[in-house]
């Protein structure tokens, strides 16, 4: 199950990536819901399996700030995460789907032994 949970944190600061690449780590960090540690662990992971690249640069002379930009590697890995996602989200559907279905025949069949 931790894998699970990694793979999404991993695909959420992904998409954050994608969608804001210039955000700092603090931004991020709370607009995931993350601790700054979490935030940097996700970060290094991703590094290190070549899915973002970090670049930095001065927004001014006393501040360096950095760029989160995903690679060719990340951009695909974020599409199979959201697919994988998607897929496991649609069973969670189906299967609630079902025992909802079970359910309301209990409860038919209930009403029709006490007629």
């Amino acid at each position: 199950m931790k894998n699970l949970k990694d793979n999404i944190d991993h695909l959420n600061v992904l998409r954050k990536i994608q969608n804001n690449p210039d955000a700092s780590q603090r931004e991020m960090a709370k607009d995931l819901g993350f601790s700054l540690g979490k935030l940097n662990y996700c970060l290094s992971a991703l590094k290190a399996k070549g899915l973002v690249k970090v670049n930095n640069f001065r927004q001014n002379k006393n501040k360096i700030n950095y760029i989160y930009i995903l690679t060719p590697k990340g951009i695909l890995q974020k599409t199979n995460l959201t697919i994988k996602f998607m897929q496991l989200k649609m069973n969670e559907y189906d299967e609630l789907n079902r025992e909802l279905l079970e359910e309301k025949n209990k409860l038919i069949d209930k009403k029709k032994d006490q007629k």
